[in-house]
């Protein structure tokens, strides 16, 4: 490991059983920190309310940590709202939100246009598709932003828990990390190879900082919001949690691969590929089916919103209310 990686892995890396709830709750006073759980959420109607509900018992009913507990409906069909409302949520559809400025379908999105609906001076984002987790992940990634003012962005890992189709279970989780994200580092930003899991979809970030980068609209934003932080801030602004162990809906290897390719297309761009509007990608992939080879051409997002920093100083667009 790069020697950077290594030092900095020993220093920053911390386990959430270190971020007791008390020590918490007297550091947000002290300081006066407003806290925003954000949850983007597509078509997880079967999961979001167990997402949700434990969120909002334990650490807005029980204990006033969580100022905010918001859901980002992105374009779902189902009924992923009204069951994160029922659960304790503040909605949103992502569409709905500032609607001059467009939309786009994609996990990117939706965390940006949580920054135009949202109040807290820290965001914390949390999947709604889990189904091994616990209210632990957001007070084990709010501990080291609550302790040090010189911490901007903390990842969480975690054991990923996989079903196998023979009923098996395995901890080997994170294709696309372990096949994509991990190289990719290794190679042009070995500096930041101790990162766990760079594309952990639970993490947390100060509200400054998520406004003043540039947020890919898909599956990039975790690791160009990684890189940037580093970049701009050093690798002192980042710290990593152990939050013990994750299992969540897995996807078909074709939809992984535009995933990947999206990470591919962020990487790049932050390697000082083409700047302004992002080139348009198409993926083709191909599947048998009755004996016969078929062509796919799946369109791979790779457009990014400017700093929700800009759209502030432009003047903020009216807002639509949130969803019933």
């Amino acid at each position: 490991m790069d020697h950077r990686a290594e030092a900095w892995y020993d220093r920053r890396t911390s386990d959430w059983r270190d971020w007791p709830l008390a020590e918490l709750l007297e550091n947000k006073q002290r300081s006066g920190t407003r806290i925003s759980v954000v949850i983007p959420a597509r078509n997880e109607e079967r999961t979001v309310a167990s997402v949700v509900g434990p969120l909002f018992q334990a650490l807005v009913s029980d204990a006033p940590l969580v100022d905010e507990l918001v859901v980002i409906d992105s374009d779902s069909t189902d009924a992923t709202a009204s069951a994160a409302a029922e659960a304790g949520a503040v909605v949103h559809r992502a569409r709905d939100i500032a609607p001059a400025l467009g939309a786009y379908p994609g996990k990117g999105e939706a965390l940006w246009k949580s920054l135009l609906v949202t109040h807290g001076d820290v965001l914390v984002f949390v999947d709604a598709d889990l189904t091994q987790w616990g209210p632990h992940f957001v007070t084990g990634l709010l501990g080291p932003l609550l302790a040090d003012s010189s911490v901007q962005l903390v990842k969480g890992f975690y054991a990923r828990v996989r079903t196998e189709a023979d009923g098996s279970v395995s901890t080997e989780g994170g294709r696309v990390t372990e096949l994509v994200a991990r190289p990719v580092l290794s190679m042009w930003w070995p500096h930041l190879a101790g990162v766990v899991q760079p594309l952990a979809g639970e993490w947390a970030a100060r509200r400054e900082l998520m406004e003043s980068l540039s947020i890919p609209v898909g599956y990039g934003v975790e690791l160009a919001t990684l890189i940037d932080t580093a970049s701009r801030h050093g690798l002192s602004a980042l710290a990593q949690v152990d939050l013990g162990s994750r299992a969540h809906r897995h996807q078909a290897n074709h939809d992984l691969a535009v995933m990947a390719a999206e990470l591919l297309a962020a990487a790049e761009r932050r390697r000082g590929g083409p700047h302004g509007p992002a080139p348009e990608l198409v993926l083709e992939q191909f599947d048998r089916e009755d004996g016969q080879v078929r062509r796919r051409s799946r369109p791979v997002p790779t457009a990014e919103r400017p700093p929700a920093s800009a759209i502030r100083t432009a003047g903020r667009p009216q807002l639509a209310c949130a969803a019933e």
